[in-house]
């Protein structure tokens, strides 16, 4: 005569057998920690802004000059009813862009008092680096941009870490009249 389980043996055995044959996990490797960014081309250099310096990306939107101002800034955009005025950022560096208009983009910076948009070369997304590859010390830095990079991140080519906000405190970036 067969002897009648109890329905919890049976369900203690059930986990049992699919414990035996269940398959192992993979084994976890080492995460690096990662700092992430935008990732731009400026008078030709390689840079990066923190995400949370940039509001907003666009192309280069349809301007209107404007009288009696530098020659870096472009003039002023409509952009979904504010006006933004739109600063060449390599101009102000003293470079000439090269890149042609449609490679061109316009980093927003929409925070505190001021809501600008900075034209650089090129746009290279969102980059990943693992916290590890951070230096304060860059190489053969320009001296124009010495005063805006608060360190590097080192791979296969050295990012520039760009501090929009040390360029939004630079009186020469606020006075913008000839």
């Amino acid at each position: 005569m067969s002897e009648t389980l109890h329905p919890f043996d049976l369900l203690q055995q059930l986990a049992e057998r699919c414990v035996r044959m269940a398959a192992g996990l993979p084994s976890q490797e080492v995460v690096a920690e990662t700092w992430s960014g935008i990732g731009f081309r400026l008078a030709g250099q390689p840079m990066i802004a923190s995400l949370g310096e940039i509001s907003e990306i666009l192309h280069e939107p349809r301007y209107t000059a404007l009288p009696r101002v530098k020659p870096w800034v472009r003039g002023v955009a409509n952009v979904r009813g504010r006006l933004l005025p739109i600063i060449d950022l390599s101009q102000f560096f003293g470079s000439t862009s090269s890149a042609p208009r449609k490679q061109r983009r316009v980093l927003v910076l929409d925070r505190d008092e001021i809501f600008v948009g900075l034209l650089v070369d090129e746009l290279f997304g969102m980059q990943h680096f693992p916290v590890s590859s951070f230096t304060t010390s860059v190489p053969d830095l320009p001296q124009q941009f010495r005063p805006f990079v608060v360190g590097a991140y080192t791979g296969e080519q050295v990012s520039m870490i760009f501090n929009f906000r040390a360029l939004a405190r630079d009186q020469a970036f606020l006075d913008v009249a000839v």
